[in-house]
């Protein structure tokens, strides 16, 4: 199979206990919105990005994330692909056909089989990473979707999330 320029798929096993993170960084790196159905996954999602910078909006299911979507504005989404309502090919389709999220960078964390990659290229999703993931790869992945989406909007430089959209409540 030949992925499309630009699309990436990490695939990480979880190494253990024992610390990944060693600091917190100050400031915020960009707003990154976490679509899982089991809490516990979006917890630690959430928990990771956090510590590395991010503001971290979450939803239940891709039904939910298309309601909250246009209030938060995310500078890139993370969605899992099993959810009721709405599966996360199905939310990728439907942000990718709406003119104002078309742009947002979009991650599948999941098992990432061949057969959901290849859904997901189908869908318009900019990348995968495979559950279990490595807490280090999941920032990673972001913080490049991130920055790629800043370069193409010409803000090199700017914080990504800030003064767009309303402020998270």
């Amino acid at each position: 199979m030949v992925r499309p320029q630009g699309v990436e798929v990490a695939k990480t096993r979880t190494r253990g206990p024992g610390r990944t993170y060693s600091r917190v960084v100050p400031g915020v790196s960009g707003r990154v919105l976490v679509v899982d159905d089991n809490k516990i996954i979006r917890q630690l999602i959430k928990v990771n990005l956090e510590l590395e910078g991010f503001e971290v909006v979450t939803a239940n299911d891709g039904a939910e994330c298309l309601d909250v979507v246009h209030r938060v504005c995310p500078d890139a989404i993370t969605l899992d692909v099993v959810m009721p309502r709405l599966d996360g090919f199905g939310a990728a389709a439907q942000l990718r056909a709406d003119p104002r999220t078309r742009d947002v960078p979009v991650a599948i964390v999941s098992a990432c089989t061949q057969q959901e990659v290849e859904a997901g290229i189908a869908a318009g999703v900019d990348a995968f990473l495979a559950k279990p993931f490595e807490p280090t790869e999941l920032v990673r992945v972001v913080r490049r979707l991130i920055e790629r989406k800043d370069l193409r909007d010409g803000r090199k430089g700017a914080p990504a999330g800030r003064g767009r959209g309303s402020p998270l409540q």
